[in-house]
């Protein structure tokens, strides 16, 4: 049999385009062995194959290109296949390139077409061996009662009649029609259209000029036409998502802090409301220390594990059990009355509860069926967690380096203590039953939203927890000798240290992502779609060494370097001791410390023999310096102190890598430094302009190369829909590669991405987007127009196109005013956090702004307490505000 490639894609000199698929022709699904094409004319590249067709029965392929630099991409099609048991000629393939930056492409993942999109009516599909001519088209947006029909230029394609119309069948997620077509008939132009697929009406034609399938011998051959997508207006689909964390929500029947089953009334509120979305904080367990700290969503022990105090332990008990939980009913009270949420009390109080529940069931649940798919389905990694939490709690710590035995995981140890004739298999049980009550209680609420028409929206963090069981596992993936963070921004001017390990990128490359992917599988389970926090960690990530605290010591990995060659071609001396040491003077000293500095001297500094100070041997990291501290009165005096010896540690312009004095990377916000400052100004001049040049020209195609190794790869792994968080330092070539790959960008008010502006308007907003006031690690609008006077006068004049004085407050009416830009914006999605919703209400909104705020990213020892002021049931309840919430979402056309 042979197989002819026709594939509609206009090139540039230097570029080229490549066949892949599933026989070994085509590489068998390895890029790099791709077949190639060869240009045939400005509009089609060629290239033929002879196939056995006993070979392989299902044949699967897809296109590469490639551009001038060699780089491979994949295009977005996925799911171009030909059953070869049915063709018994040779087969001609005529398509067209769908680029992964579609959008129509984002209507072919989870949420859209498991919970938004319905399929157009079913007709009994035309024998395939009838045809000479099969057409597929693709038509995402047609209405449940619409089907797509083709007509053309010759009888058999019903000579433009719009009475003779061809319907097509809808077969998985193509619309297709099989045609014959003589030779006479050929060239033919055609076009898609749209009918009333119940009362055969014609509705419309798509746009664009008319198609053309050309001249060709038909004998002997089938011609399979893949023609993308219709051509209709498909940028309509808007929709409108609610953000919240689990613990933030608030019901009759929670524990004092939020549960898996406040899902399902806050469901009901969003249908009510006509949203489509929810979207939901990180929910993996973070039981490291078993105190408030641990209410950090981003600091999980497991990827994959859920978190015990999400759990419902009313469902837990059932019928049978639930007069043994009327001890607590007390305690779940008062600790549901609370305005905050009181973490380590609920969570105290639910290991209890949940180890007596255990112990009632005498782990009859292990002969559950359901159980045995769960734990077949999740072994991988529930196996080695609960060996984790069983050494946690033995040891009284999740860090594992301190574990008397365990410390370093050793698969054939943990299958022996995890085995069912194990001494402590009835304690290694415990999570697994905790684990598979989760999963129950959270796919039960997955479900009930989707028959409401909601979608959920899951979280993917940066980085993995330091002392978590991903960590103990397999440390290999990480980097464990530095801890990832983020540069200074208007947020945190020190930046910030998250504490992490970085990815050790190239291993999991090596291990082709498996523990992506494996994320990504368990993810689906319960979510259709999930925002990659802090996405420009895929190109770069902010690395901070462990001997610093703040994340202003920090710099990007990978990174090109400046030379010390670099230097002297730009005329500037280079001292290492001067721009690599910390610069501390007498005038440094006394515009630090005030008064202060001859003490500073005298406790903490030694000169030398430049004729400034060292710090001392014991004080010359800010971990040493934390640690001295530490032990001290805690007071102003001591505070300023430790601040003070930090700035003086950070107080350089360049860090080394490696040894040998050639290779440097910058000091982010080098010019603010006081030994920047103190510096001449043809020298200032000279370091600037390298300083510009390291940060914002050299290493753009670098991060993007690094980019395009991951993210394609990653995607390509799941089918949720894709968010990418990408705020912060952005790198020119970011907003590229996210278009490139059809990961929806986050566009935020008060946070543009041109700095040639103060605010962003969502009317500005790329389709492939979410737009949103507010998110969790920010201020809402109530509580950010009380931040800054100036700025707030700015909007209230030219953003909000008011004149005169801006409210000292933010009245209901002007929280609308946002509320409502964001809903006619053009992007796909608007998501509001649900206390900007709130902020609507004179009466439902909370009499202080400043208690709505849920992190802040500043201080990395934020408590994450914030709780909903009012239940959900009195929510739903509010008829007048929901009915008005409702007229907005229809109005903007985001009620679909």
């Amino acid at each position: 049999m042979k197989i002819e490639f026709y594939l509609r894609f206009k090139t540039r000199y230097g570029q080229a385009l490549f066949v892949s698929g599933n026989l070994l022709s085509l590489g068998a699904n390895e890029t790099e062995n791709a077949f190639p094409l060869r240009y045939l004319n400005d509009e089609f590249w060629y290239g033929s194959i002879d196939v056995d067709p006993t070979e392989i029965h299902t044949f699967h392929y897809h296109y590469v290109f490639q551009d001038e630099n060699g780089e491979r991409s994949k295009e977005g099609e996925k799911h171009r296949s030909v059953d070869l048991k049915k063709i018994t000629s040779n087969l001609v393939l005529i398509d067209s390139w769908n680029d992964e930056g579609f959008f129509e492409n984002a209507f072919y993942t989870a949420p859209f077409q498991t919970v938004f999109l319905k399929e157009g009516k079913k007709e009994k599909p035309k024998k395939e061996e009838d045809f000479t001519h099969l057409f597929k088209v693709k038509a995402p947006l047609l209405q449940a009662a619409e089907a797509v029909c083709l007509l053309g230029n010759v009888p058999e394609l019903g000579a433009w009649n719009k009475e003779n119309f061809l319907l097509l069948t809808k077969k998985g997620e193509w619309w297709t029609i099989g045609v014959n077509l003589s030779n006479e008939n050929l060239p033919a132009s055609y076009k898609y259209g749209v009918v009333d697929a119940e009362t055969n009406a014609f509705l419309r034609f798509e746009g664009g000029d008319d198609r053309f399938v050309f001249n060709d011998d038909v004998a002997n051959k089938k011609t399979i036409v893949h023609d993308a997508f219709i051509r209709l207006p498909n940028t309509s689909w808007k929709g409108t998502g609610i953000a919240i964390p689990v613990f933030s929500l608030r019901s009759a029947n929670s524990f004092g802090i939020g549960e898996f089953a406040d899902i399902k009334p806050l469901a009901d509120w969003a249908k009510e409301t006509g949203l489509k979305l929810i979207q939901l904080l990180p929910i993996n367990d973070t039981s490291a220390t078993f105190t408030w700290k641990d209410s950090y969503p981003y600091a999980a022990i497991s990827a994959f594990a859920l978190h015990p105090v999400y759990i419902n332990l009313q469902k837990v008990a059932g019928k049978k059990k639930a007069q043994s939980l009327k001890g607590i009913s007390g305690k779940q009270k008062a600790l549901n009355e609370l305005a905050e949420i009181d973490y380590e009390a609920v969570m105290s109080a639910k290991m209890v509860v949940l180890y007596e529940l255990y112990e009632a069931s005498e782990m009859s649940f292990l002969d559950e069926r359901t159980y045995e798919e769960f734990f077949e389905e999740n072994k991988h990694w529930l196996v080695p967690y609960a060996a984790f939490c069983f050494y946690r709690d033995k040891y009284k710590t999740s860090d594992f380096s301190k574990w008397k035995t365990g410390s370093v995981y050793n698969e054939a140890e943990v299958a022996k203590l995890t085995s069912h004739k194990s001494k402590s298999f009835k304690q290694i049980a415990f999570f697994y039953f905790v684990q598979y009550h989760l999963h129950l209680q959270l796919k039960e609420a997955v479900d009930y939203a989707h028959k409401k028409g909601l979608a959920i929206k899951g979280d993917i963090p940066i980085g993995i927890y330091r002392y978590g069981a991903d960590a103990w596992t397999s440390p290999s993936l990480y980097n464990m000798n530095v801890q990832a963070g983020a540069p200074p921004d208007d947020f945190a001017v020190k930046g910030q240290n998250w504490g992490f390990p970085t990815y050790n990128w190239q291993e999991m490359e090596e291990n082709n992502f498996d523990w992506w992917k494996k994320r990504f599988h368990q993810m689906g389970h319960y979510f259709d779609a999930f925002r990659i926090d802090h996405i420009l960690g895929f190109f770069r990530i902010w690395s901070v060494p462990m001997n610093a605290v703040e994340g202003i010591l920090g710099r990007f990995i990978p990174a090109l370097p400046v030379t010390a060659h670099e230097f002297g071609e730009r005329s500037i001396w280079f001292d290492y001791n001067r721009y690599c040491k910390p610069y501390v003077t007498d005038a440094v000293l006394s515009q630090t410390f005030g008064d202060k500095a001859a003490l500073v001297k005298e406790s903490f500094l030694q000169p030398n023999e430049a004729g400034r100070y060292d710090l001392r041997e014991e004080f010359n990291t800010q971990r040493k310096v934390d640690f001295y501290f530490s032990l001290q009165e805690a007071n102003g005096d001591n505070h300023q102190l430790k601040q003070g010896l930090f700035d003086l540690i950070s107080n350089v312009l360049l860090f080394e890598e490696g040894s040998g004095g050639q290779r440097f990377h910058f000091r982010i916000s080098m010019e603010d430094t006081p030994s920047f400052q103190y510096l001449d100004e043809d020298v200032k001049h000279k370091l600037k302009d390298l300083y510009v040049d390291y940060f914002y020209r050299r290493q753009d195609q670098f991060w993007k190369e690094e980019a395009m190794k991951k993210l394609p790869a990653l995607k390509d792994a799941t089918n949720m829909l894709i968010c990418g968080e990408d705020l912060g330092m952005v790198p020119h070539s970011v907003p590229d590669v996210m278009k490139q790959l059809g990961i929806l960008s986050l566009e935020v008010q008060r946070m543009p991405k041109n700095p040639q502006t103060e605010f962003f308007h969502p009317k500005d907003a790329p389709y492939l987007s979410v737009v949103t006031p507010s998110t969790h690690d920010m201020s809402t609008v109530r509580g950010w127009w009380e931040e800054d006077r100036e700025k707030t006068q700015k909007f209230f004049n030219n953003i909000l196109g008011e004149q005169g004085t801006a409210p000292q407050f933010c009245e209901p009416w002007i929280n609308r005013a946002v509320v409502l830009q964001h809903l006619y914006s053009p992007a796909m999605w608007s998501i509001f956090q649900l206390q900007d919703i709130l902020g609507m209400d004179e009466k439902l909104r909370r009499e202080n702004p400043h208690e709505e705020r849920i992190n802040l990213p500043a201080n990395p020892t934020h408590y994450w307490n914030y709780r909903m002021h009012l239940p959900l049931e009195q929510l739903c309840k509010e008829e007048s505000f929901n009915e008005e919430v409702k007229t907005y979402i229809r109005n903007s056309g985001r009620g679909n």
